[in-house]
């Protein structure tokens, strides 16, 4: 498979860059070939400019902005996340990935007549969502609801792309976590990627 490999974190020796290494790491070693998009070090701009949103509607939208990106993404046969959950919620970079890339024409069709969307990433078999969280389990699982696999999941994978494979690999607690349960997680992200 070709994976698309987002990374979406403003420091270069994050936690998040060790994960998106390592797992760079588990698919190349299992054979499929990655392209590395780090929304930070390409200068990703996720603001929706006015045109973009004003022409959202418009057959064919326009995503001259983000054209590049989109072709990787089309190339892609799988996505793979990488990003800390801040505020339970992802960071403004990846946001903006979704709402400038994930865009009609791309991502989905809109069903005028129906007022639903259309899937239209066939392409993408694959998702997965390698997150820390400065939170711990049961906070993020029992109070907030998990509202970022909530997000991912169901909305996200299943309205863009008919049976995508989606996983998420959670570390929690991530203020307090050791060096031992970082190093646990990265063999985590190996073992599972190494497998996919």
């Amino acid at each position: 498979m070709h994976i698309l490999l987002v990374l979406a974190h403003p420091l270069e020796d994050s936690f998040a860059s060790a994960v998106a290494a390592t797992a760079r790491q588990a698919l190349e070693a299992r054979g499929h070939s990655v392209d590395l998009l780090d929304l930070y070090r390409e200068d990703f701009d996720p603001r929706l400019a006015k045109s973009e949103r004003a022409g959202y509607f418009d057959v064919p939208y326009d995503c001259s902005g983000v054209s590049g990106i989109v072709e990787r993404l089309r190339a892609a046969d799988g996505l793979v996340l990488v990003f800390p959950q801040w505020w339970f919620n992802f960071p403004a970079v990846l946001k903006g990935f979704f709402d400038r890339v994930f865009a009609p024409g791309v991502a989905f069709e809109h069903d005028v007549a129906g007022g639903r969307i259309l899937p239209r990433l066939g392409n993408i078999k694959v998702l997965w969502a390698l997150t820390t969280t400065g939170s711990p389990w049961w906070l993020v699982h029992f109070y907030m609801g998990n509202p970022v696999r909530r997000l991912l999941k169901r909305g996200i994978a299943s309205f863009c792309s008919k049976r995508v494979n989606f996983r998420m690999l959670t570390l929690h607690d991530m203020d307090r976590a050791t060096a031992e349960r970082r190093a646990a997680h990265l063999e985590r992200v190996r073992s599972a990627l190494g497998a996919l």
